[in-house]
């Protein structure tokens, strides 16, 4: 009695992942950080106009002279800062490795803080 719902389960977990697939990206989330930088860069000019939900572009800098797995951050076209040193390891080696990364503002406040301010998330799309 257990296989034949071990097997209705599988199937219905088949279908969603089918749906899911026919409506678009599958997009498991693998990070979620910071934005580091944000005072440096344009974050305080384009404070206003940016939205929860935007997408950002991941820019590998595999020449940054000061870390050497630095994945830099922009909103439309506009460097934002990049993602902390500590915890770029994983999403540059996708990168160079040429998996489908993506990454959206997930979070924005009001903080005295910099690294307060901007939340990321990244995303492997398969």
């Amino acid at each position: 009695m257990r296989f034949p719902l071990i097997r209705f389960w599988l199937l219905i977990l088949g279908l969603a992942i089918s749906l899911t697939a026919l409506a678009g990206d599958v997009r498991i989330l693998v990070q979620s950080s910071p934005l580091a930088g944000f005072r440096y860069y344009a974050g305080e000019t384009l404070w206003q106009e940016m939205h929860e939900g935007d997408r950002l572009t991941l820019v590998r800098e595999a020449d940054n002279p000061h870390d050497a797995n630095a994945v830099r951050i922009e909103w439309h076209g506009q460097k934002l800062g990049y993602l902390p040193r500590t915890e770029n390891r994983a999403v540059a080696a996708a990168i160079d490795n040429g998996d489908a990364v993506d990454a959206r503002i997930a979070k924005l406040r009001q903080h005295r803080n910099p690294w307060q301010r901007v939340l990321i998330e990244v995303f492997v799309v398969l």
